[in-house]
């Protein structure tokens, strides 16, 4: 019962914390005709989970009670895969089939990259 307490508070975390920046980068562009907040919510989280899941790794880090509030819980929370699908079937929906494209590329590339950036940067430490 603890575990699920203990990924349930990093949920929220997470969660909050997608709302918050994915608002904040969204509004920075001053437009909707593209998910950039989607897109760097996805990055970020991509990175962190290839840093935490790195360290783990290399370094033993952290604690497994940690590994369920970090990487189960608020990563879990903070990264919007689901939200990134139904955004990209939405642009096609609505005539903007090269946006979804482009959506679609930039978030399996440049996550992918900051996954094996975070990763690359976990061995460093």
């Amino acid at each position: 019962m603890m575990n699920i307490m203990i990924v349930g508070i990093g949920g929220f975390l997470g969660s909050v914390s997608r709302y918050l920046i994915g608002g904040l980068v969204q509004e920075m562009f001053h437009t909707y005709r593209f998910p950039y907040g989607t897109l760097s919510v996805n990055v970020i989280g991509c990175f962190l989970i290839g840093l935490f899941y790195g360290l783990g790794e290399t370094k033993g880090l952290p604690a497994p009670e940690v590994r369920l509030l970090i990487g189960t819980g608020f990563i879990g929370g903070f990264t919007t895969f689901s939200a990134f699908g139904y955004e990209t079937m939405t642009l096609t929906r609505f005539g903007e089939p090269m946006s979804a494209l482009a959506n679609l590329l930039l978030h399996l590339l440049i996550g992918i990259g900051a996954v094996w950036a975070g990763d690359a940067m976990s061995r460093i430490f």
